[in-house]
């Protein structure tokens, strides 16, 4: 069966190598509860659908407007199984009790590289997550993981460490074309506070750091935050 749990996932459990994210755009924080109780109904009123899917976790975000979604399958082939038994089920309940969801999208990736800070404190749950979307222009797998490598030296390497950083789990998609990082703060004001440090984002200004910048081949970059509100995992 279907569990409900409100623990965070955890990002680099080993076992769930097929990474997914996507995000939908429900409009107003009403229907952004709606949507997040209409998904529980769904699932939990059902068996769990998958033995190679280790969880399902939905976000709401800050913007009122969206939800993300990520969910932890052992691998690509597991997914397209569920996509043909039981997906569309569950899909067209939600959208009977929450109409008009706009879906932005389904991201495959793979995890690459995590850093956690270590201390007793970061044991505690994140209270917020960020999630840096950096866009490239065309595939390059070699470039994903050299931009991820640029970035942990400039990470190693920071002469003023933002407080309240609790880790970042970076992923390459499938196509080569992106990395999505996975942060956990927290909380929102922290990583607020650390975006208005001096610096270029939450780095400082060192050659590091204007080198993962202005990286060749790197077309946009989002960052976004969110609430973790709903965690499925089997019995």
């Amino acid at each position: 069966m279907t569990r409900r749990t409100d623990a965070h996932p955890d990002l680099a459990r080993p076992d769930a190598l097929a990474p997914f994210f996507s995000t939908w755009r429900v409009g107003t924080p009403e229907r952004q509860r709606q949507t997040v109780d209409a998904i529980a109904r769904t699932w939990e009123s059902r068996p769990w659908p998958a033995e190679d899917l280790r969880g399902y976790h939905v976000y709401t975000g800050h913007d009122g407007s969206t939800l993300l979604h990520h969910s932890q399958w052992a691998s690509e082939q597991a997914y397209e199984a569920f996509v043909k038994t039981h997906r569309q089920e569950r899909v067209d309940e939600i959208d009977t009790a929450v109409p008009d969801i706009e879906r932005l999208g389904l991201g495959r990736y793979r995890r690459y590289r995590s850093a956690r800070r270590e201390d007793p404190a970061a044991a505690v749950e994140p209270g917020c997550v960020v999630i840096v979307e950096v866009e490239f222009e065309g595939p390059d797998p070699d470039r994903q993981r050299a931009w991820v490598d640029a970035v942990f030296e400039a990470l190693q390497s920071e002469p003023n460490p933002r407080p309240g950083g609790l880790s970042a789990h970076f992923h390459l998609s499938t196509d080569g074309t992106r990395v999505l990082n996975y942060a956990e703060w927290e909380s929102a004001q922290a990583h607020l506070d650390a975006l208005a440090a001096p610096g270029d984002g939450v780095g400082s200004s060192t050659s590091q750091w204007e080198r993962v910048q202005t990286w060749p081949g790197l077309k946009s970059s989002t960052v976004n935050r969110y609430d973790h509100v709903l965690g499925l995992v089997p019995r």
